[in-house]
């Protein structure tokens, strides 16, 4: 929230939220301590484990509202990756399910208010980022040994150009779980970040009606945006399985 300084300026710290702190004491957090993105962390696949696995048990044939949704989460990640990864991807699904879920129930229950948004953390995205990297990357090698190579040969393009489109591939290549990463977290954070900026504005009582409708329509926009952001890293995940799974141009 906003302060007032010695000068009786109202100051800003929108990016305390972001601060990584231990749930017990006030030591220096190590890479076992406790914190505040373990417990969220751990909230989020509690809630993943409500939704689809408590939440589906009954297997009803006339499914309740939960099980609906579950049903609809379900059909909705499976038909993104047949569509963009192909039949050879569906293997690959329960992968991309988790990434996918886990990503989405981060980014909505960080907007709870007093929470604290997980994916807002380059840390937290480049965790996953590289994990998609790698295993594409790998699976690529894997599946068609050095013809993977061809991702990065257009041969399509006249033969004078190939070698420097096969450089431009390849940065292109290994900055992808740097871009990966930072689209997601970059989006969270300037979210959540102009939302308590608003919120400071709050305390000034002339324009405190005006603050609390932007925060509204910011709040309805980071929804929007939790959503997206979890497809966008999906779909992309999906698309870098593909390069995987059929290489070349």
């Amino acid at each position: 929230m906003a302060e007032p300084s010695a000068e009786g300026e109202l100051v800003f710290h929108p990016l305390d939220q972001f601060i990584v702190e231990p749930l017990f004491g006030d030591g220096p957090v190590r890479w076992f301590t406790l914190t505040n993105v373990t417990l969220w962390m751990a909230l989020t696949v509690l809630a993943i484990v409500l939704l689809l696995v408590i939440g589906t048990r009954g297997r009803a044939m006339v499914p309740s509202r939960v099980q609906s949704a579950a049903e609809m989460l379900y059909g909705f990640t499976y038909k993104m990756v047949e569509d963009v990864a192909g039949k050879d991807g569906l293997r690959y699904f329960p992968y991309i399910m988790t990434l996918f879920v886990f990503i989405l129930f981060a980014n909505v229950l960080g907007l709870i208010p007093t929470s604290f948004a997980t994916t807002s953390h380059i840390a937290v995205t480049g965790v996953l980022a590289l994990a998609v990297f790698l295993s594409v990357t790998i699976l690529g090698f894997v599946k068609n040994g050095t013809a993977f190579l061809g991702l990065f040969w257009v041969s399509s393009a006249p033969l004078a150009l190939r070698p420097i489109l096969a450089v431009i591939e390849l940065i292109s290549y290994f900055v992808r779980p740097v871009s990966h990463s930072i689209r997601l977290g970059g989006n969270i954070m300037a979210g959540h970040a102009v939302m308590k900026v608003f919120a400071g504005f709050a305390a000034i009582a002339v324009i405190s009606p005006l603050s609390v409708l932007a925060i509204t329509a910011i709040y309805g926009l980071e929804v929007l945006v939790a959503c997206i952001q979890a497809y966008v890293f999906a779909i992309l995940t999906c698309v870098y399985l593909k390069d995987a799974l059929h290489p070349g141009h």
